[in-house]
Protein backbone atom coordinates (compact mmCIF):
# COMPACT_ATOMS: atom_id res chain seq x y z
CA UNK A 1 0.00 0.00 0.00
CA UNK A 2 1.22 3.49 -0.71
CA UNK A 3 1.03 6.44 1.73
CA UNK A 4 -2.38 7.58 0.48
CA UNK A 5 -3.96 4.26 1.39
CA UNK A 6 -4.51 3.14 -2.21
CA UNK A 7 -2.74 0.33 -4.02
CA UNK A 8 0.26 1.56 -5.95
CA UNK A 9 -0.35 1.52 -9.69
CA UNK A 10 3.08 2.59 -10.94
CA UNK A 11 4.32 5.09 -13.48
CA UNK A 12 2.68 5.52 -16.86
CA UNK A 13 4.73 4.79 -19.97
CA UNK A 14 2.48 6.84 -22.22
CA UNK A 15 1.09 10.33 -21.64
CA UNK A 16 -0.47 11.85 -19.74
CA UNK A 17 2.05 11.03 -17.03
CA UNK A 18 1.40 10.58 -13.31
CA UNK A 19 3.14 13.91 -12.69
CA UNK A 20 2.29 16.23 -15.56
CA UNK A 21 1.71 19.91 -16.25
CA UNK A 22 -0.37 22.09 -18.53
CA UNK A 23 2.48 23.67 -20.45
CA UNK A 24 3.23 27.38 -20.05
CA UNK A 25 5.92 28.79 -17.77
CA UNK A 26 6.90 32.23 -16.51
CA UNK A 27 9.00 33.97 -19.14
CA UNK A 28 12.57 34.82 -18.09
CA UNK A 29 13.40 38.53 -17.99
CA UNK A 30 15.95 38.30 -20.80
CA UNK A 31 13.29 36.84 -23.11
CA UNK A 32 10.78 39.58 -22.28
CA UNK A 33 13.45 42.20 -22.93
CA UNK A 34 14.27 40.62 -26.29
CA UNK A 35 10.61 40.71 -27.26
CA UNK A 36 10.52 44.42 -26.42
CA UNK A 37 13.61 45.03 -28.57
CA UNK A 38 12.03 43.10 -31.44
CA UNK A 39 8.85 45.19 -31.27
CA UNK A 40 10.98 48.33 -31.30
CA UNK A 41 12.79 47.13 -34.42
CA UNK A 42 16.13 46.80 -32.62
CA UNK A 43 16.58 43.08 -33.38
CA UNK A 44 15.41 40.83 -36.20
CA UNK A 45 12.95 37.94 -36.05
CA UNK A 46 15.89 35.59 -36.50
CA UNK A 47 17.71 37.17 -33.55
CA UNK A 48 14.58 36.94 -31.40
CA UNK A 49 14.24 33.26 -32.26
CA UNK A 50 17.81 32.72 -31.13
CA UNK A 51 16.96 34.22 -27.74
CA UNK A 52 13.83 32.05 -27.59
CA UNK A 53 15.95 28.98 -28.33
CA UNK A 54 18.24 29.84 -25.41
CA UNK A 55 15.28 30.35 -23.06
CA UNK A 56 13.67 27.08 -24.18
CA UNK A 57 16.87 25.12 -23.54
CA UNK A 58 16.76 26.50 -20.02
CA UNK A 59 13.11 25.64 -19.35
CA UNK A 60 13.63 22.14 -20.76
CA UNK A 61 16.47 21.53 -18.30
CA UNK A 62 14.28 22.95 -15.53
CA UNK A 63 11.55 20.39 -16.28
CA UNK A 64 13.95 17.50 -16.67
CA UNK A 65 15.75 18.30 -13.41
CA UNK A 66 12.40 18.18 -11.60
CA UNK A 67 11.74 14.70 -12.96
CA UNK A 68 8.93 15.56 -15.37
CA UNK A 69 8.53 13.24 -18.34
CA UNK A 70 6.32 15.40 -20.56
CA UNK A 71 8.35 18.43 -21.69
CA UNK A 72 7.04 21.64 -23.29
CA UNK A 73 8.78 24.74 -24.62
CA UNK A 74 6.95 26.79 -21.98
CA UNK A 75 5.02 28.50 -24.81
CA UNK A 76 8.00 30.89 -24.85
CA UNK A 77 7.43 31.83 -28.50
CA UNK A 78 3.85 33.01 -27.88
CA UNK A 79 2.08 36.12 -26.62
CA UNK A 80 -1.26 34.38 -26.04
CA UNK A 81 -1.91 30.66 -25.69
CA UNK A 82 -4.40 30.75 -28.58
CA UNK A 83 -4.06 33.80 -30.81
CA UNK A 84 -0.52 33.13 -32.07
CA UNK A 85 -1.67 29.74 -33.40
CA UNK A 86 -5.13 30.59 -34.69
CA UNK A 87 -4.07 33.63 -36.73
CA UNK A 88 -1.71 31.42 -38.74
CA UNK A 89 -4.74 29.68 -40.22
CA UNK A 90 -5.86 31.26 -43.48
CA UNK A 91 -9.16 33.09 -43.05
CA UNK A 92 -8.61 33.95 -39.38
CA UNK A 93 -7.75 37.38 -37.99
CA UNK A 94 -7.52 38.88 -34.52
CA UNK A 95 -9.49 42.11 -34.38
CA UNK A 96 -10.47 44.59 -31.71
CA UNK A 97 -11.08 43.19 -28.27
CA UNK A 98 -13.79 41.67 -26.12
CA UNK A 99 -14.09 42.93 -22.57
CA UNK A 100 -13.80 40.15 -20.03
CA UNK A 101 -13.91 40.76 -16.30
CA UNK A 102 -11.47 38.41 -14.59
CA UNK A 103 -11.43 37.76 -10.86
CA UNK A 104 -8.57 37.11 -8.48
CA UNK A 105 -7.83 36.93 -4.79
CA UNK A 106 -6.85 40.60 -4.96
CA UNK A 107 -9.99 41.78 -6.76
CA UNK A 108 -11.26 42.21 -10.31
CA UNK A 109 -8.99 42.48 -13.35
CA UNK A 110 -10.17 43.95 -16.65
CA UNK A 111 -8.84 42.25 -19.76
CA UNK A 112 -9.63 42.77 -23.45
CA UNK A 113 -8.06 39.97 -25.48
CA UNK A 114 -8.42 40.24 -29.26
CA UNK A 115 -11.43 38.48 -30.75
CA UNK A 116 -10.97 35.81 -33.39
CA UNK A 117 -12.73 36.84 -36.58
CA UNK A 118 -13.26 34.36 -39.40
CA UNK A 119 -13.02 36.61 -42.47
CA UNK A 120 -12.69 33.92 -45.13
CA UNK A 121 -12.49 30.20 -45.71
CA UNK A 122 -10.45 28.52 -42.96
CA UNK A 123 -7.50 26.68 -44.44
CA UNK A 124 -4.28 25.10 -43.15
CA UNK A 125 -1.78 26.42 -45.69
CA UNK A 126 1.43 25.69 -43.76
CA UNK A 127 2.61 23.76 -40.70
CA UNK A 128 2.19 25.99 -37.65
CA UNK A 129 3.92 24.21 -34.74
CA UNK A 130 6.24 21.99 -36.77
CA UNK A 131 9.48 23.99 -36.47
CA UNK A 132 8.82 24.70 -32.79
CA UNK A 133 8.23 21.01 -32.11
CA UNK A 134 11.33 19.98 -34.04
CA UNK A 135 13.49 22.33 -31.96
CA UNK A 136 11.93 21.16 -28.68
CA UNK A 137 12.33 17.53 -29.67
CA UNK A 138 16.00 18.13 -30.48
CA UNK A 139 16.82 19.47 -27.00
CA UNK A 140 15.13 16.80 -24.86
CA UNK A 141 15.30 13.02 -24.72
CA UNK A 142 11.91 12.88 -23.02
CA UNK A 143 8.42 13.20 -24.48
CA UNK A 144 8.02 16.55 -26.22
CA UNK A 145 4.51 17.87 -25.69
CA UNK A 146 2.83 20.34 -28.04
CA UNK A 147 0.05 22.56 -26.71
CA UNK A 148 -2.36 24.20 -29.14
CA UNK A 149 -5.71 25.95 -28.69
CA UNK A 150 -8.84 23.88 -29.08
CA UNK A 151 -10.68 24.41 -32.37
CA UNK A 152 -13.68 25.62 -30.35
CA UNK A 153 -11.76 28.86 -29.74
CA UNK A 154 -12.78 29.97 -33.25
CA UNK A 155 -16.46 29.95 -32.34
CA UNK A 156 -17.49 30.49 -28.73
CA UNK A 157 -16.35 34.01 -27.91
CA UNK A 158 -17.68 35.65 -31.06
CA UNK A 159 -20.37 33.21 -32.12
CA UNK A 160 -22.09 33.48 -35.48
CA UNK A 161 -21.40 37.23 -35.75
CA UNK A 162 -17.63 36.63 -35.79
CA UNK A 163 -17.85 34.27 -38.79
CA UNK A 164 -18.41 35.92 -42.15
CA UNK A 165 -21.66 34.88 -43.81
CA UNK A 166 -20.06 35.35 -47.23
CA UNK A 167 -17.57 32.57 -46.55
CA UNK A 168 -19.89 30.47 -44.41
CA UNK A 169 -23.61 30.85 -45.00
CA UNK A 170 -23.82 27.36 -43.46
CA UNK A 171 -21.95 26.93 -40.17
CA UNK A 172 -21.60 23.20 -40.72
CA UNK A 173 -19.12 23.92 -43.52
CA UNK A 174 -17.21 26.20 -41.13
CA UNK A 175 -16.92 23.38 -38.61
CA UNK A 176 -15.83 20.96 -41.33
CA UNK A 177 -13.11 23.33 -42.57
CA UNK A 178 -11.79 23.98 -39.06
CA UNK A 179 -11.63 20.26 -38.37
CA UNK A 180 -9.78 19.67 -41.64
CA UNK A 181 -7.27 22.40 -40.83
CA UNK A 182 -6.52 20.87 -37.43
CA UNK A 183 -6.26 17.40 -38.95
CA UNK A 184 -3.60 18.71 -41.34
CA UNK A 185 -1.66 20.24 -38.44
CA UNK A 186 -1.74 16.99 -36.46
CA UNK A 187 -0.63 15.09 -39.55
CA UNK A 188 2.42 17.34 -39.96
CA UNK A 189 3.32 17.00 -36.28
CA UNK A 190 2.87 13.25 -36.32
CA UNK A 191 5.09 12.88 -39.38
CA UNK A 192 7.82 14.69 -37.42
CA UNK A 193 7.52 12.27 -34.51
CA UNK A 194 5.17 14.13 -32.16
CA UNK A 195 3.33 11.76 -29.82
CA UNK A 196 1.74 14.14 -27.30
CA UNK A 197 -0.67 16.99 -28.09
CA UNK A 198 -2.84 19.00 -25.72
CA UNK A 199 -5.86 21.05 -26.82
CA UNK A 200 -6.42 24.04 -24.53
CA UNK A 201 -10.15 24.67 -24.25
CA UNK A 202 -11.74 27.42 -22.19
CA UNK A 203 -15.16 27.05 -23.73
CA UNK A 204 -16.33 23.72 -22.35
CA UNK A 205 -15.34 25.03 -18.91
CA UNK A 206 -17.06 28.37 -19.54
CA UNK A 207 -20.24 26.41 -20.30
CA UNK A 208 -20.20 25.32 -16.65
CA UNK A 209 -20.78 28.95 -15.59
CA UNK A 210 -24.35 30.24 -15.72
CA UNK A 211 -23.25 33.77 -16.64
CA UNK A 212 -21.25 32.41 -19.57
CA UNK A 213 -24.17 30.20 -20.57
CA UNK A 214 -26.43 33.24 -20.62
CA UNK A 215 -23.88 35.05 -22.75
CA UNK A 216 -24.06 32.19 -25.25
CA UNK A 217 -27.84 32.50 -25.31
CA UNK A 218 -27.53 36.22 -26.01
CA UNK A 219 -25.31 35.38 -29.01
CA UNK A 220 -27.98 33.03 -30.32
CA UNK A 221 -26.46 29.73 -29.18
CA UNK A 222 -27.98 26.99 -27.05
CA UNK A 223 -25.59 26.27 -24.13
CA UNK A 224 -27.04 22.79 -23.79
CA UNK A 225 -26.34 21.96 -27.43
CA UNK A 226 -22.92 23.59 -27.73
CA UNK A 227 -21.02 20.87 -25.80
CA UNK A 228 -22.34 18.26 -28.25
CA UNK A 229 -21.45 20.45 -31.23
CA UNK A 230 -17.97 21.12 -29.85
CA UNK A 231 -17.39 17.43 -29.16
CA UNK A 232 -18.22 16.65 -32.79
CA UNK A 233 -15.82 19.38 -33.93
CA UNK A 234 -12.92 18.16 -31.81
CA UNK A 235 -13.61 14.54 -32.72
CA UNK A 236 -13.50 15.37 -36.42
CA UNK A 237 -10.25 17.29 -35.92
CA UNK A 238 -8.48 14.38 -34.20
CA UNK A 239 -10.18 11.41 -35.91
CA UNK A 240 -7.25 10.76 -38.26
CA UNK A 241 -4.46 11.62 -35.84
CA UNK A 242 -1.34 9.54 -36.43
CA UNK A 243 -1.09 6.19 -34.68
CA UNK A 244 0.63 6.51 -31.33
CA UNK A 245 -0.30 10.16 -30.81
CA UNK A 246 -1.99 10.92 -27.48
CA UNK A 247 -4.42 13.84 -27.51
CA UNK A 248 -5.60 15.41 -24.27
CA UNK A 249 -7.85 18.38 -23.61
CA UNK A 250 -7.27 20.96 -20.89
CA UNK A 251 -10.36 22.71 -19.53
CA UNK A 252 -9.58 26.20 -18.27
CA UNK A 253 -11.79 28.84 -16.67
CA UNK A 254 -9.45 31.65 -17.60
CA UNK A 255 -5.86 32.39 -16.60
CA UNK A 256 -4.56 35.95 -16.80
CA UNK A 257 -2.27 37.53 -14.21
CA UNK A 258 -3.49 35.02 -11.58
CA UNK A 259 -7.13 35.84 -12.38
CA UNK A 260 -9.96 33.73 -13.78
CA UNK A 261 -13.11 34.45 -15.79
CA UNK A 262 -15.54 31.62 -14.97
CA UNK A 263 -16.60 29.27 -12.20
CA UNK A 264 -18.86 26.29 -11.72
CA UNK A 265 -18.55 22.52 -11.44
CA UNK A 266 -18.26 20.21 -14.46
CA UNK A 267 -21.72 18.68 -14.11
CA UNK A 268 -23.34 20.62 -17.02
CA UNK A 269 -20.83 19.18 -19.51
CA UNK A 270 -19.62 15.99 -17.80
CA UNK A 271 -21.50 13.36 -19.78
CA UNK A 272 -20.52 14.93 -23.10
CA UNK A 273 -16.97 15.61 -21.95
CA UNK A 274 -16.18 12.10 -20.85
CA UNK A 275 -18.35 10.00 -23.16
CA UNK A 276 -18.75 11.93 -26.42
CA UNK A 277 -15.36 13.61 -26.66
CA UNK A 278 -12.90 11.10 -28.14
CA UNK A 279 -9.71 12.36 -26.49
CA UNK A 280 -7.38 10.20 -24.44
CA UNK A 281 -7.15 12.34 -21.33
CA UNK A 282 -8.44 15.39 -19.50
CA UNK A 283 -6.56 18.07 -17.59
CA UNK A 284 -9.16 19.39 -15.13
CA UNK A 285 -8.93 22.39 -12.83
CA UNK A 286 -9.61 21.38 -9.25
CA UNK A 287 -7.57 23.91 -7.29
CA UNK A 288 -10.41 25.60 -5.40
CA UNK A 289 -14.16 25.70 -4.79
CA UNK A 290 -14.98 27.38 -8.12
CA UNK A 291 -14.30 24.06 -9.88
CA UNK A 292 -16.97 22.18 -7.94
CA UNK A 293 -16.71 18.69 -6.50
CA UNK A 294 -15.43 15.43 -7.91
CA UNK A 295 -18.87 13.88 -8.51
CA UNK A 296 -18.75 14.49 -12.31
CA UNK A 297 -15.84 12.02 -12.47
CA UNK A 298 -18.39 9.22 -12.10
CA UNK A 299 -18.93 9.59 -15.86
CA UNK A 300 -15.30 8.77 -16.73
CA UNK A 301 -15.26 5.53 -18.77
CA UNK A 302 -12.58 2.87 -18.77
CA UNK A 303 -9.59 3.64 -20.93
CA UNK A 304 -9.54 7.39 -20.30
CA UNK A 305 -7.25 9.32 -17.97
CA UNK A 306 -8.06 12.30 -15.76
CA UNK A 307 -5.27 14.61 -14.66
CA UNK A 308 -6.34 16.28 -11.43
CA UNK A 309 -5.26 19.92 -11.37
CA UNK A 310 -5.07 20.19 -7.60
CA UNK A 311 -2.12 22.59 -7.38
CA UNK A 312 -2.81 26.26 -8.09
CA UNK A 313 -0.67 28.28 -10.50
CA UNK A 314 -2.47 31.46 -9.44
CA UNK A 315 -1.18 31.85 -5.87
CA UNK A 316 2.28 31.40 -4.41
CA UNK A 317 1.21 29.57 -1.28
CA UNK A 318 2.37 25.97 -1.47
CA UNK A 319 -0.22 23.26 -0.99
CA UNK A 320 0.49 20.48 1.50
CA UNK A 321 1.24 16.97 0.31
CA UNK A 322 -1.22 15.53 2.83
CA UNK A 323 -4.00 17.72 1.46
CA UNK A 324 -3.26 16.60 -2.09
CA UNK A 325 -3.36 12.95 -1.06
CA UNK A 326 -6.67 13.43 0.73
CA UNK A 327 -8.16 15.07 -2.36
CA UNK A 328 -6.88 12.30 -4.63
CA UNK A 329 -8.50 9.75 -2.32
CA UNK A 330 -11.74 11.73 -2.48
CA UNK A 331 -11.64 11.80 -6.28
CA UNK A 332 -10.97 8.05 -6.26
CA UNK A 333 -14.42 7.45 -4.76
CA UNK A 334 -15.85 8.47 -8.14
CA UNK A 335 -13.30 7.05 -10.61
CA UNK A 336 -10.49 4.47 -10.39
CA UNK A 337 -7.23 5.88 -9.06
CA UNK A 338 -5.29 4.01 -11.75
CA UNK A 339 -7.01 6.29 -14.29
CA UNK A 340 -5.73 9.44 -12.56
CA UNK A 341 -2.66 11.65 -12.62
CA UNK A 342 -1.69 14.92 -10.94
CA UNK A 343 -0.77 18.37 -12.25
CA UNK A 344 -1.11 22.09 -11.58
CA UNK A 345 -4.56 23.37 -12.54
CA UNK A 346 -3.33 25.58 -15.38
CA UNK A 347 -0.18 26.96 -16.90
CA UNK A 348 1.92 29.51 -15.07
CA UNK A 349 1.78 31.97 -17.96
CA UNK A 350 -1.10 31.48 -20.41
CA UNK A 351 -0.21 34.91 -21.77
CA UNK A 352 3.19 36.56 -21.95
CA UNK A 353 2.24 38.65 -18.90
CA UNK A 354 2.54 35.68 -16.52
CA UNK A 355 0.77 34.93 -13.28
CA UNK A 356 1.60 36.79 -10.07
CA UNK A 357 3.75 34.02 -8.69
CA UNK A 358 7.49 33.79 -8.07
CA UNK A 359 9.80 31.63 -10.16
CA UNK A 360 10.76 29.83 -6.94
CA UNK A 361 7.08 29.03 -6.25
CA UNK A 362 6.71 27.67 -9.78
CA UNK A 363 9.53 25.23 -9.07
CA UNK A 364 8.23 24.31 -5.61
CA UNK A 365 4.76 23.53 -6.92
CA UNK A 366 6.03 21.31 -9.72
CA UNK A 367 8.38 19.54 -7.31
CA UNK A 368 5.38 18.91 -5.04
CA UNK A 369 3.45 17.40 -7.97
CA UNK A 370 6.31 15.04 -8.77
CA UNK A 371 6.88 13.98 -5.15
CA UNK A 372 3.17 13.42 -4.52
CA UNK A 373 2.78 11.36 -7.67
CA UNK A 374 5.65 9.13 -6.60
CA UNK A 375 4.06 8.64 -3.19
CA UNK A 376 0.57 7.92 -4.53
CA UNK A 377 1.25 5.90 -7.68
CA UNK A 378 4.78 4.68 -7.11
CA UNK A 379 6.23 6.65 -10.02
CA UNK A 380 5.78 9.53 -12.41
Amino acid sequence: MNPSGNPSTGARNTPPFRADHVGSFLRPTFLLEARDRFRAGAISAEQLRGVEDEAIRGIVKFQEDLGLRGITDGEFRRTYFHIDFLTQLEGVEAKGGIHVKFHSAKGEVDFEPPVMQVTGKVRHTKPIQLADFQFLNSVTTRTAKVTIPSPTMLHFRGGRSAITVEAYPDLEQFYADVAAAYADELKSLGAAGCTYVQLDDTNLAYLCDEKMREGARQRGDDPNELPHRYARLINAAIADRPAGMTVCVHLCRGNFKSAWAAEGGYEPVAEVLFNELAVDGYFLEYDDARSGDFAPLRHVPKGKTVVLGLVSTKVGQLESKDMLKRRIDEAATFAPIEQMCLSPQCGFSSTVHGNEIAVESQASKLRLVVETARDVWGGV
